[in-house]
């Protein structure tokens, strides 16, 4: 490893902004002071950029391996780092689903080779594994993953005495997508009975609807309080969601924590009229006053932590009709573009920006020395222009699948310096791809 100086950085961190130097050597922040005179290896100047640390993505589809015609571990960390995301935390619906400990393992041997970005991977749950669940080791893995909504092949966990035991005997944080199975059936059969095949996208939200999320969101918190499970919900998609959650517990302290992503804060159903089935998601997007209500819910601190759910299908899967196009995005790149423009619009501080996602991801999963600017951290930082506006287009979107739901939307800002663990991994639309990411460490 070298060293690198970064002069005359706007820092963003820890609830303030000030203009410092940050000195990094072998990989960790070793100073951060208003001058450094020491001399680097490289140096950056950073006059007139802000400095964050890393977005650190605690949801991800990165689809490696079996159903690597949509993604790969390589080609979408790639993305990530192109659009300030450092590190990122890998969602177990692969092919084969991650269900043994023996597959987890495959997975970072995968991400040991080919990941530029730090990467963790969550162990699955199902109906049928549980004495393998109960193997994961805290220390190194980010959690379990508990799909109480449908989802690809055998990780819907639908069995009441199954979802009790996870909860019960869970060595370390549950994470679950919140979907009641019965309620989204019963919805479609009569949404069938009434339209036949010709469902249409606008109907996603009323099949997959705010009642099917807030039923299987309160009971995996009632189970959580019963068992005092540490349960993390993803993506909170509905106003009515938010009234489970605590804003008066300090976040290190919280038992349950909720997380909002990019998309159910840019996107409402208005949008289905232009966008289709480019922004079918589950949970779904849905109302102009849902969307608002889980901003409210983050910057009131509700909502805990911000992230992508970035699960990339490719265009033809997405040109098929409503009933066959599968449900989910590619977010990684302009995750970070995305919330830096609702800065721009005075919807969200910089600050809070940093906090919901990097500062509090690492609180929440107790990731060993990341998500802060701070002397003794790994340096997984981004330094962005607030003023270099950038345009979505086919030629620069870095995802395998080669579309993105932003298409045509132009950011104020753009992603200068993206650096993983001391390294350069990305520079001005260039990448260095000899180095490889770090396996994430938890305190636990």
């Amino acid at each position: 490893m070298n060293s690198i100086l970064i002069k005359a950085a706007t820092l963003v961190n820890e609830g303030r902004i000030f203009i410092a130097d940050v000195f990094i050597k072998d990989g960790f922040i070793e100073k951060i002071a208003p001058n450094i005179d020491i001399k680097a290896d490289q140096e950056i100047n950073a006059e007139g950029l802000h400095l964050l640390p890393g977005m650190i993505d605690d949801q991800v589809h990165f689809r490696e391996p079996g159903l690597t015609h949509k993604a790969d571990i390589f080609s979408e960390s790639m993305a990530a780092v192109a659009g300030g995301i450092t590190s990122y935390m890998e969602m177990p619906n692969t092919v084969p689903n991650t269900l043994t400990q023996d597959l987890l393992a495959d997975k970072y041997a995968i991400a040991a080779e080919m990941s530029l970005a730090n990467y963790s991977f969550f162990m699955g749950a199902s109906n049928n594994n549980l004495e393998q669940v109960l193997k994961t080791d805290p220390k190194n893995v980010c959690g379990i993953k508990v799909f109480m909504g449908s989802s690809t092949g055998n990780m819907l966990v639908d069995n009441e005495v199954v979802l009790e035991n996870i909860f019960k005997e869970a060595p370390i944080l549950v994470a679950t997508h919140c979907e009641d199975e019965q309620t989204i059936q019963h919805n479609l059969a009569v949404f069938k009975e009434k339209y036949g095949e010709d469902l249409t996208i606008d109907m996603h939200p009323l099949i997959r609807s705010a009642e099917a999320c807030y039923k299987s969101s309160s009971l995996a918190v009632e189970l959580a309080k019963r068992y005092q499970t540490r349960l993390h919900i993803l993506h909170i998609s509905t106003a009515k969601e938010i009234l489970l959650f605590d804003n008066v517990t300090p976040l290190k302290d919280k038992r349950i924590t909720a997380e909002a992503c990019v998309h159910h804060l840019w996107f409402d159903d208005r949008d289905y009229a232009t966008k289709g089935n480019w922004i079918k998601w589950n949970p779904a997007v849905k109302t102009e006053a849902d969307k608002n209500a889980i901003l409210k819910g983050v910057l009131d601190n509700y909502i805990d932590v911000i992230a992508t759910d970035h699960a990339p299908h490719t265009i033809e899967e997405k040109e098929q009709s409503y009933s066959k196009a599968p449900s989910g995005g590619p977010l990684v790149q302009h995750a970070l573009s995305a919330l830096l423009e609702m800065y721009h619009q005075g919807k969200i501080t910089l600050e809070k920006i940093v906090e919901k996602a990097s500062h509090n991801v690492a609180t929440c999963f107790q990731i060993e020395k990341r998500g802060f600017i701070r002397e003794g951290y790994w340096a997984d930082l981004v330094l962005v222009d607030l003023n270099d506006p950038v345009k979505v287009i086919k030629p620069n979107i870095l995802y395998k699948c080669g579309w993105s739901p932003f298409e045509d939307q132009t950011f104020q800002s753009s992603i200068i310096y993206t650096l993983v663990s001391g390294n350069v991994a990305y520079n001005k639309g260039k990448f260095t791809t000899n180095e490889t990411g770090k396996r994430l460490a938890f305190d636990r």
